[in-house]
């Protein structure tokens, strides 16, 4: 995880510019996603890592050994990680470039704020997103206030952003977002089409129209989407692990992240949204 992904760039103007800091820059980073969260050995991952121990491909230079093989080596999940630039604020912002190998404390301390610094920049990208909404119009006030205090947050002290409760931050943030996602949706919602939390492993939903629908936290691991419609879905948090997007529409989706994508199968047919990119792995498809 600890090199910049091929197809991740920097903002530029085309990306309007909302994305800026929020996309990871690995050469201003010390690998923290490579030492901080913890692997369980599974498709995901090829071993076993405890939390704050470093993955034994990291290399001296805080660089991935295996970094152009991760799929083939068994490390799919570094290979659709998103930090959401969480990486390089802690390391040179928060910590002011101190690395974390040089004492064992304050590594310890990083790691931890860089798991809530996540958090907040993932809130971040979805607020940016909101913002730039014009159906969310009533609520651009309220979204202006959440990404400011968002913003202060991510550069508060270290023992602030320990002492902070992220979790019960982002469900405040959420419930807005929510409210967001309802306001735009409401002219194509249909209670047919509520899939909030719903299992939909490997579910047939090719052709499938799904216009305005809520995926909040569906699970689609392995879901057929070929050709389906997702125009303004909410996919908030849903699992697109091995989905198959073929020739689906995602056009105006609702926060979807890039690493959903990488997550997922498509193909050059796929219609994504602009601020997002074709992951290379589905060139292949």
């Amino acid at each position: 995880m600890s090199e910049q992904r091929d197809h991740v760039t920097p903002a530029t103007e085309s990306d309007d510019a909302r994305f800026r800091g929020l996309r990871a820059d690995c050469d201003r980073c010390y690998a923290l996603c490579c030492v901080a969260p913890a692997f369980a050995a599974s498709a995901d991952f090829a071993l076993t890592k405890p939390p704050g121990q470093a993955c034994p491909n990291l290399r001296a230079d805080f660089r991935c050994g295996i970094h152009v093989a991760l799929r083939q080596q068994g490390f799919r999940g570094c290979a659709v990680y998103d930090c959401f630039g969480a990486g390089q604020k802690v390391s040179q912002v928060t910590f002011g470039g101190q690395e974390w190998r040089h004492d064992p404390h304050t590594a310890q301390q990083m790691f931890a704020v860089f798991s809530s610094m996540r958090t907040l920049h993932e809130l971040l990208w979805y607020l940016s997103e909101a913002l730039s909404l014009p159906a969310a119009c009533p609520l651009h006030s309220a979204l202006r206030v959440a990404l400011e205090k968002t913003e202060r947050l991510t550069f508060a002290s270290p023992a602030a952003l320990l002492e902070l409760d992220v979790a019960a931050y982002r469900q405040d943030v959420n419930a807005l977002l929510l409210r967001t996602s309802e306001l735009v949706r409401a002219d194509v919602r249909d209670t047919k089409k509520d899939y909030r939390g719903a299992d939909l492993i490997g579910a047939n939903l090719s052709g499938a129209d799904l216009s305005g629908a809520n995926l909040r936290g569906a699970w689609l691991i392995g879901a057929d989407l070929r050709g389906a419609t997702l125009r303004l879905a909410d996919v908030t948090g849903a699992d697109l692990r091995d989905a198959n997007l073929s020739g689906a529409d995602l056009t105006g989706s609702l926060f979807l992240i890039q690493s959903q994508l990488d997550a997922a199968r498509g193909n050059a047919e796929t219609t994504l949204p602009s601020a997002h990119s074709r992951p290379p792995h589905w060139q292949a498809a």
